[in-house]
């Protein structure tokens, strides 16, 4: 039995992973769940799971939630960014799943390595903005950081059973998202709705956003940089809108590796949370003969600038990730809620960048510092300042 603590619960992965629990009762029980601002169905998940701590966004939210939960006077409720910490390290836990979203993870994923915690990890803005110091920290505390995202779980199964150094070249797929056959001339009368109707995956508002623009795969490559302690030039992103293969490996004798399945989440999470187990999961099969063709190609860096963007701050590395995941995530939220328009996404994040001057070797305080600091640079340019 693997004792788990959930964080961003009552979102897409956190969801998924309920009911992964439900299937397999006799493997996995939940400990922890913490949420946001959803506080009707984080009252009915406590009253299916029974964890012993619940965290929400603030404390008249944790008021509220006690007035739903009064036949669940055990439970402990916390509040903020403290009690999503000591959810990610809570003792009784042998893993922590981090499916927050945003840089809103970093705090909390730090305090489960340190706790010694194995964590399944979603929260991809993590790696990007101090891959360097979470992986020598994971390193150093003998914690497994195993991937919930299907293309870098994909990754991780592609490279099982073969020897690191002989790989080439990591191959990330992507759907290329609702705009991939749209012209780029008609980007700025994008309307949130639409951005946010993907054509294969359900997902939260702001991962469909950033799926819309091709955001999403450039924080992949940072992540899949860290992750896999592999240089960007060796990792292509290669457009394939059935979603079958969710990403491949290429080794220097010409093999290809690929983990194929339907676009489910719940196959990537099962893997993180059993392995090195596979769980009978009752899935779709693929039927190869319905499916008939798979297609790629190569994305255009013109059309969706923020991919190329992604290129340009992982290469340059040091604090330009970190600036990049902030100046994306105000971006992100200024789209929608109508204060730009969907073009300009990727203009104000460049602006940003350019104004911004690496620190090499930067401490944890100084990630914090680049993250606050390109947040405010965002929105002053946004406000026209």
């Amino acid at each position: 039995m693997k004792d788990i603590s959930i964080l961003g619960s009552t979102g897409s992965i956190g969801c998924n992973v309920l009911k992964i629990v439900e299937m397999f009762p006799d493997k996995f029980n939940i400990k922890a769940l913490a949420a946001g601002k959803n506080i009707n169905l984080l009252a009915r998940q406590i009253e299916k799971f029974n964890p012993e701590i619940a965290v929400v966004f603030n404390k008249s939210l944790k008021s509220e939630l006690k007035s739903k939960l009064q036949n669940k006077n055990s439970i402990k409720i916390l509040h903020g960014e403290e009690g999503y910490i000591q959810a990610a390290s809570y003792s009784g836990i042998d893993m922590l799943i981090m499916a927050m979203m945003g840089a809103s993870g970093l705090k909390p994923t730090i305090s489960g390595i340190s706790a010694g915690k194995n964590i399944a990890i979603a929260n991809k803005e993590t790696l990007v903005m101090a891959g360097e110091l979470v992986m020598t920290m994971a390193h150093e505390k003998g914690v497994q950081l195993l991937p919930i995202d299907s293309e870098h779980s994909a990754i991780f199964q592609s490279m099982q059973g073969h020897r690191k150094e002989e790989i080439s070249k990591i191959i990330l797929t992507a759907s290329g998202g609702p705009f991939l056959k749209k012209k780029s001339s008609d980007f700025s009368k994008i309307k949130p709705e639409e951005a946010l109707c993907h054509p294969t995956w359900q997902m939260g508002k702001k991962i469909s956003i950033d799926s819309a623009t091709l955001m999403n795969k450039g924080l992949e490559v940072i992540e899949a940089k860290h992750l896999f302690n592999i240089p960007e030039e060796k990792i292509e992103v290669l457009i394939h809108p059935q979603s079958i293969i969710h990403s491949m490996v290429a080794y220097h004798d010409g093999s290809v590796i690929s983990q194929m399945s339907v676009p489910d989440m719940k196959g990537a999470i099962a893997y993180a949370m059993s392995y090195p187990q596979r769980l009978p999961l009752v899935q779709p099969k693929l039927d190869f003969h319905k499916i008939g063709a798979l297609t790629f190609d190569v994305p255009d860096f013109e059309k969706f600038p923020c991919l190329k963007l992604a290129f340009y701050a992982c290469k340059i590395g040091h604090t330009f990730p970190c600036a990049l995941n902030a100046a994306n995530e105000i971006t992100v939220e200024a789209f929608l809620s109508g204060r730009i328009s969907f073009d300009k996404i990727p203009e104000y994040i460049e602006k940003t960048l350019q104004k911004h001057l690496p620190i090499k070797n930067p401490s944890l305080e100084d990630i914090f510092q680049i993250d606050l600091w390109a947040r405010e640079q965002t929105y002053e340019f946004i406000s026209g300042g």
